[in-house]
């Protein structure tokens, strides 16, 4: 296993940048000015983006696993690598998500608390719904963690 600090034709991770960020002018915004990180397991596993959103604190824009991998720890063994290369850099990580139980106890298993709620974020911001486990989402729920030691 190894992990890539990508800085060049990010796009061609289009496929599974769409996963976690499914409406492509959305990831236009943060993508090239982000930070993308790679797991190779040999190929390709999960991925994310990073950004720096000023005054010590990053946000966590974008963090996919192909679906067939997801729940063998790529995401986690990712982040982790995300959270060391953060240290000393950043003071807090933010990342929004949506109400999915499932993906809010991923976060939460990883240091992350509530911070605050931005509604109707998902019905402004979409053309189109988002739904994740059967469920419309409407509203981001932001969460947040502490990088210092």
């Amino acid at each position: 296993m190894r992990i890539e600090k990508i800085t060049e034709r990010k796009k061609r991770f289009l496929d599974l940048l769409l996963l976690a960020d499914e409406q492509e002018d959305m990831l236009d915004r943060y993508l090239e000015r982000g930070e993308m990180f790679a797991l190779f397991d040999p190929d390709l596993k999960s991925l994310c983006v990073l950004t720096d959103e000023g005054g010590g604190v990053c946000e966590l824009k974008n963090l996919a696993t192909y679906v067939e991998y997801q729940g063998q720890g790529y995401a986690t063994r990712l982040l982790e690598h995300v959270f060391r290369h953060c240290q000393g850099k950043y003071s807090s990580m933010l990342v929004g998500t949506g109400e999915n139980p499932r993906t809010l106890a991923f976060y939460e298993r990883q240091g992350f608390v509530f911070s605050h709620c931005l509604k109707n974020f998902f019905t402004e911001n979409y053309r189109e719904p988002i739904v994740e486990a059967g469920v419309r989402l409407t509203d981001m729920i932001c969460l947040k963690k502490s990088l210092r030691c």
